[in-house]
């Protein structure tokens, strides 16, 4: 059952598809307590009750005993002591003596206390009582916490699809700095025959930071570029920033000046400091504003370019003028002459706030249906609505065409026009789990396209975390690394295991068609592409408690290898499972393990992962790119008792027609009378075969 309950006077935020009446029954579950503005949501929890939820945030699965806040931040820690991160995603499942979920639909700054100042308790308290609050329930005994997942995601709406070759491997840095940079990684890739569909663009690529620019020096025929490029199957990927340089002369500023489409301040247009210097925001909650910050998308659409990535757009400061202008002013107090320890730390602790300071989101304003709203009350829309403007610019510029764009920053709702990725993490080993712990969060609110950086942003990695982190990521929608300028060089061709590495991704290529598979159905059907073990063995306590192991579909099981100089690790089996193990050499070796603890030895040049019985697998041909033909010949791991079935999504990669029944191909396997393994429906794929 769902059921919309609504305080005070919400702003319209978009992130719901289904109109909802409003109940007029009390809310249940939760106790209300209303203190001036503020309103708090308390519930008591049973002492075995987990909850789920909250999309993109720090520490496990089950978000119990910690203090979140959702209010998004451009947050390059990402370490169990933070509280918020890039999105805000403020949903929660609850799971024990009740089972529900709940939304609630509120802009602006929210903090959930999950059991951390009483271990029973969950208190979430918003600065203001104006929301909507969904409260999803469900009679069912068995796949309770699933159908939960899948009312929400029908009430949000459809997830975004990308196009098939924003499957394939992706390279990026913050550094690379002009074409000749650009060239070397294409043809050191084809060179070494390491499969590639993407290579990024970060900043350097504008001029002087100046969005819809293109640096003339550094770049001197993109359109060439982007063509060469393509002759290769690579695509180039640009960055979006959310804040326009202010500078006479340069038409984006100009224009938004003119037209009025720029965040007004106290006094004027809100300017604050961001790559380019001083910079306005434009108000993506004026609708003409955000149509026109999309049309500029075009200058580079022209140019033959398909994917974007939309980055500070928190938004993110370095600092507010207002900030600036106070700490020059007590730099300008201070006693150089007898400059003490007094002094400096003075002039530090106003240095070290200026960045991103929540007080600067109080002064400045949208115009939202002629209202003059503050900023904090909206902000965690902000980077939604960028991201959206960029979306259906695309939509009118080719409305048949899928195109890459994915955001760091988000709302539910944003789902719906793009992925994300999960921001500036680090070359740490514990980012791996991170990862695996974040990916069913994000995808319980729709965010299906998603990733993190591979083997880190930040810090220098080492070969072996990098192996280890490739293990896991090939499995991940968005498989993009990327690094920023003077860390380590982190391309594949840059280490000693080269080769290995190479084979995980040569391995990648060969999942696309069960991975893009499961990615369709989820977003269509409104399912899980990657899940928590809790949401198929509800019944398993220990399976329940596991946080470094996650469901893919209904078919693998995954338990990434994320320590330093492990020669493996324990792993849990809810049920017996076949053992599928990829050897340096590139043969597939496969045995039934049975239900139970075991240890699991994983050299680190190798990769393990498990089927679920009465399950397959289906791999197609290597290739270098996806849009090489991979489906020519499939092959077929399956851990069958009696038989099985999958369905294989095939199209186009690039249409938006994505239900068309011929684009679902049903392939059946069964034992034999013999106890062989044999095709009985193929699928129309003529060459198939099944490999034990």
């Amino acid at each position: 059952m769902l059921e919309r309950f609504q305080f005070g006077t919400p702003i319209k935020t978009g992130a719901v598809v289904e109109e909802i009446s409003i109940s007029n029954k009390e809310l249940p579950f939760f106790e209300i307590k209303k203190e001036e503005n503020k309103i708090h949501f308390l519930y008591s929890l049973g002492d075995k009750d987990k909850i789920y939820g909250l999309g993109e945030q720090i520490r496990g699965i089950n978000k119990r005993g910690w203090t979140y806040t959702s209010y998004c931040a451009d947050e390059g820690y990402h370490t169990e002591g933070r509280h918020s991160l890039y999105g805000a995603h403020n949903f929660l499942i609850i799971n024990g003596k009740d089972t529900f979920l709940v939304f609630f639909d509120y802009p602006g700054k929210i903090i959930f206390d999950l059991g951390y100042t009483h271990a029973n308790e969950i208190e979430i308290t918003m600065e203001y009582a104006d929301m909507d609050c969904y409260i999803i329930t469900e009679d069912i005994e068995h796949g309770k916490l699933e159908k939960l997942v899948n009312d929400f995601r029908h009430l949000i709406g459809r997830s975004y699809i990308p196009p098939l070759w924003a499957f394939g491997y992706q390279q990026s840095r913050w550094g690379y700095k002009n074409e000749k940079d650009i060239l070397e990684v294409m043809q050191k890739h084809r060179e070494q025959k390491i499969p590639l569909d993407a290579i990024y663009l970060d900043i350097d690529y504008m001029e002087r930071f100046k969005d819809f620019t293109i640096h003339p020096e550094r770049f001197p025929d993109m359109k060439k570029l982007v063509e060469t490029l393509k002759k290769e199957h690579i695509h180039l990927v640009p960055i979006i920033d959310a804040g326009v340089k202010v500078e006479k002369g340069y038409s984006v500023y100009e224009e938004g000046v003119e037209k009025g489409y720029f965040c007004e301040g106290e006094e004027g247009i809100f300017t604050a400091g961001v790559w380019p210097g001083f910079v306005h925001f434009t108000d993506f909650m004026n609708p003409e504003a955000s149509k026109w910050f999309g049309n500029q998308y075009k200058t580079l659409f022209e140019m033959g370019i398909e994917g974007f990535w939309n980055d500070m757009n928190e938004p993110s400061m370095f600092y507010s003028l207002e900030g600036l202008k106070e700490v020059c002013e007590v730099a300008s107090q201070m006693d150089w002459e007898n400059f003490d320890l007094n002094h400096f730390l003075t002039l530090q602790a106003k240095v070290n706030v200026i960045a991103n300071k929540e007080e600067d989101h109080k002064h400045f304003y949208h115009n939202i249906e002629g209202q003059k709203i503050p900023h904090n009350k909206v902000h965690n829309l902000y980077g939604y609505y960028m991201t959206r403007a960029a979306k259906m610019a695309m939509e009118e510029y080719d409305e048949k065409k899928r195109m890459l764009l994915f955001s760091r920053s988000s709302y539910i709702g944003m789902h719906r026009y793009g992925g994300i990725w999960t921001g500036d993490n680090k070359s740490w080993w514990s980012h791996i789990k991170l990862l695996v712990q974040m990916m069913p969060s994000l995808n319980m609110c729709g965010f299906l396209y998603t990733g993190a950086d591979i083997a880190g942003f930040s810090d220098d990695v080492t070969q072996d975390l990098m192996a280890r982190w490739m293990a896991f990521t090939i499995f991940v929608p968005l498989m993009r690394n990327h690094s920023e300028v003077g860390a380590r060089r982190q391309e594949v061709y840059q280490f000693d295991n080269c080769k290995e590495i190479s084979n995980f991704i040569k391995f990648r290529y060969r999942l696309i068609p069960f991975l893009y598979s499961e990615f369709i159905k989820s977003a269509l059907w409104n399912q899980m592409y990657m899940k928590p073990l809790s949401f198929s063995f509800e019944n398993d306590e220990m399976a329940c408690s596991v946080e470094d192991e996650i469901l893919l579909g209904d078919t693998l099981l995954l338990a990434p290898v994320y320590e330093q100089n492990a020669l493996g690790r324990y792993i849990y089996l809810p049920e017996d499972m076949k053992e599928v193990r990829l050897k340096a050499d590139g043969k597939i070796e496969q045995k039934v393990v049975e239900k139970g603890h075991h240890y699991l030895e994983v050299p680190e040049e190798e990769l393990v992962f498990f089927i679920r019985k009465n399950k397959m697998l289906i791999l197609g041909e290597e290739a270098e790119w996806t849009d090489e033909k991979i489906y020519e010949k499939l092959t077929i791991i399956a851990y069958i008792e009696d038989k099985c079935e999958y369905v294989l999504y095939q199209d186009d990669g690039i249409s938006t027609e994505y239900e068309k029944p011929e684009h679902f191909k049903k392939i059946c396997v069964e034992r034999n009378e013999n106890g062989e393994i044999v095709v009985t429906e193929n699928g129309g794929f003529s060459d198939i075969h099944i490999l034990e």
